[in-house]
């Protein structure tokens, strides 16, 4: 047997293992877990972080002052020295929306050892930890609940007895390149991560996703959030860890009315959102980055080339190793494509997108290397030891 057709078998081989044993992450039903309302309905306290955000303000504050809950709830978005009147506007819409109270407040800028949004983050858990709550609801300033989405997140919480349940909110797809990329932005971060393992007590597996973590005020204390993160560019991954280890239950699943209401219209908009912590996600490490590369090469681009490249060359069994591993990659992402509602002749062009993620973590590598570090609305953060997730 020639060298390509043992690459085309490896192909194959990764991606039986994947479909079989890596906790099923191409499936779509982990939505939040049964749930009873509780007699006693929790207070709760709404931490916005807000950078430049008035764009995105209107679709998103709005569903949050709206929220239908029936114990003690109230937000505090936090302006975290935005140029664009982030604060003043958020005064506005809630004088406009009325709904839940909403608290203003900013930080200044980050000490040294700090990331803004983390910063951010701690100054709006000191100002709602004067209000005792029992919950606090951290969420990005361009997440859009549903009226119901606060009292679903706490009974959800209080019957499965979790210390942080976390929606991986539905992420706008309308422009082309959304359509491409962010699909299969989730779909990669499930295989990193599968849901099913992260809720599973015992499990090493941690992540959330830090657009909607609903966390105990006790198990943030327990875990030191956000001090003991306060070098994280990105939040999600890094608070999860913390919390189940130190002993915490924790939960992570798709969103049902829970959306992303930010645009990414042009792939340039996309390429810097994945690119500019993808190689901070690989520790900064080289060694990592090329099995990743390797990694995404084999898994990804082999099967179609494999495929391709046995018709061409009259190989039966490189043609036949590449299409079978084509075609479970392009079937585990249909479900993915379904909970987005995007048409499944998209899930062909899967290695495609793969291409374009194999190519936005050597950029990143490239610009931490150049030293630019990880650039995000005016700030860099250039430390090495950042740990990452999903965008702010």
């Amino acid at each position: 047997m020639s060298a390509f057709v043992w690459i085309a078998a490896g192909s194959l081989a990764a991606w039986l293992w994947l479909l079989c044993c890596q906790g099923f992450f191409w499936r779509t039903d982990i939505r939040l877990p049964a749930r009873t309302d509780p007699d006693d309905w929790p207070s709760v306290c709404v931490v916005v972080p807000a950078r430049d955000e008035a764009a995105v303000l209107p679709d998103s504050l709005p569903s949050l002052l709206a929220q239908d809950y029936p114990g003690r709830a109230e937000i505090f978005l936090v302006d975290d020295g935005s140029s664009d009147g982030t604060g003043d506007f958020a005064r506005e819409l809630a004088s406009r929306h009325g709904g839940l109270p909403l608290t203003v407040d900013s930080p200044g800028e980050p000490p040294p050892g700090w990331t803004g949004k983390l910063w951010a983050v701690r100054h709006g858990i000191g100002l709602a930890r004067a209000r005792g709550p029992e919950y606090l609801l951290l969420t990005d300033a361009d997440i859009a609940h549903a009226p119901d989405s606060l009292r679903e997140l706490v009974a959800a919480a209080r019957t499965g007895g979790f210390d942080a349940v976390s929606l991986m909110a539905r992420l706008r797809v309308e422009s082309l390149w959304e359509r491409l990329v962010v699909p299969a932005f989730v779909y990669f971060f499930a295989q990193l991560y599968p849901f099913r393992r992260i809720g599973r007590k015992g499990s090493r597996t941690a992540a959330a996703a830090g657009g909607c973590v609903l966390l105990r005020a006790d198990a943030a204390e327990r875990a030191r959030i956000p001090d003991a993160i306060r070098h994280a560019v990105i939040d999600d991954v890094a608070l999860a860890r913390a919390v189940k280890g130190g002993g915490g239950h924790i939960w992570l699943g798709l969103a049902e009315r829970v959306d992303s209401v930010r645009p990414y219209p042009r792939l340039h908009d996309l390429w810097r959102m994945v690119s500019r912590s993808a190689y901070a996600q690989l520790r900064h490490n080289p060694l990592l980055l090329l099995g990743t590369v390797i990694g995404l090469a084999l898994v990804y681009l082999v099967p179609p080339v494999a495929l391709l490249a046995g018709l061409a060359a009259g190989s039966t069994a490189t043609a036949a190793l590449g299409g079978l591993a084509w075609l479970v990659m392009t079937g585990t992402y249909i479900p993915m494509l379904r909970y987005y509602g995007q048409p499944l002749r998209l899930a062909p062009l899967l290695p495609f997108t793969a291409f374009l993620y194999l190519l936005m973590t050597v950029d990143s590598a490239v610009q931490h290397y150049r030293g630019r570090g990880a650039a995000w609305k005016g700030r860099t953060y250039a430390r090495p030891g950042a740990v990452v997730g999903e965008e702010s």
